[in-house]
């Protein structure tokens, strides 16, 4: 795979995502679909070789702890406290988290005794304000399942829930 071939990946993605939220402003309608759109994304292409991405969807804070929202994977973790785990740092940091190794990564959480997750990227999702209103986070069964370039191509999809999306019955 080339640098050309994963630029080309990720800017059909976004304009697949974008076409999917135009017009729409339900955010549990387009979180719903962009987890879709991704996860199936990243499972059904070649360029990203034999990985396989086990759990792609959002939290939503909510009274001052993530909540579980649409995704597409295993049961998850319906609550996380900012600060824990690598969704938590996230919103700690304000910025996005790419984690080559979760078991190499302080306070990580596996959600189940059957996780089989071994790497993930999250990514905030900000308000008008710059508040962290959530997070996109993509769990992968391989190590280093994502590299500076999945967060780089990830990040205008999230950019563009954040200005399509009514937040308003959210936070």
């Amino acid at each position: 795979m080339t640098a050309a071939d994963k630029a080309s990946f990720y800017e059909n993605l976004i304009a697949e995502a974008k076409a999917v939220i135009d017009g729409e402003h339900d955010a549990i309608a387009n979180l719903s679909n962009v987890s879709s759109l991704v996860a199936h994304a990243l499972n059904g292409s070649s360029l990203h070789g034999k990985k396989t991405y086990n759990w792609v969807g959002f939290y939503l804070m909510r009274k001052g702890e993530l909540v579980l929202g649409p995704f597409q994977g295993k049961v998850a973790c319906i609550r996380i406290k900012p600060g824990r785990g690598v969704c938590g740092a996230s919103v700690v940091r304000k910025a996005a988290v790419l984690v080559p190794n979760v078991h190499h990564f302080a306070d990580h959480i596996a959600c189940d005794s059957a996780s089989n997750s071994n790497s993930e990227l999250v990514l905030p999702l900000f308000s008008p304000t710059g508040d962290v209103i959530g997070v996109f986070d993509l769990d992968c069964e391989q190590e280093d399942g994502f590299t500076e370039e999945d967060q780089a191509g990830l990040e205008p999809i999230v950019r563009a829930l954040e200005k399509e999306c009514d937040w308003s019955s959210i936070y």
